[in-house]
């Protein structure tokens, strides 16, 4: 790789860095071709971007970001996923490390903060925004349907009353 790739990829992390809500560290020891694209596949899926990276080049993007303090975890063969939303890399790469034995997750960062092996796996536990969005909606609207059984409950009422005394009229 030439100095001017080198620096291309550098500045490309470093702009990853700055930007992203969180970002898990692994290691990965003898995944296949097949199963980094099958990896790579499962964190596009979920919003996440994922990245093989030298960890001379990582070290050196890592400056002036909000992880800088997290250089010491670029060491051996390193990925790292990076997602807006804090959950959805830590959810892909917990699973995928409890699925694949040579995926290891090593650390990782939320929001500047570095976060431990058991902080990325309680952080993959917790629902994403897109579920957590979902739920809100769903307590939100629930009143008001109930709110509209409620109120249409008389109107209902009444219509029975009336159509039973029409009917006994009839007879």
């Amino acid at each position: 790789m030439h100095r001017q790739q080198k620096e291309q990829v550098v500045e490309a992390l470093h702009e990853t860095f700055s930007s992203a809500s969180s970002i898990v560290v692994a290691h990965q020891k003898g995944l296949t071709v097949a199963q980094m694209t099958d990896l790579r596949g499962r964190m596009r899926e979920a919003g996440a971007g994922f990245k093989v990276t030298k960890n001379r080049l990582a070290k050196l993007a890592l400056d002036g970001t909000p992880y800088e303090g997290m250089a010491d975890l670029f060491s051996g063969p390193t990925t790292v996923a990076y997602s807006d939303d804090p959950v959805s890399a830590a959810k892909v790469a917990v699973k995928y490390a409890s699925d694949n034995d040579k995926y290891e997750v090593v650390g990782g960062g939320l929001d500047g903060k570095a976060l431990s092996v058991a902080e990325v796996k309680a952080l993959a536990s917790l629902p994403g925004i897109d579920e957590l969005r979902a739920k809100i909606v769903g307590m939100i609207a629930t009143p008001a349907t109930r709110l509209a059984q409620v109120t249409a409950a008389p109107a209902g009422q009444l219509a029975r009353v009336f159509g039973a005394y029409g009917s006994s009229e009839q007879a």
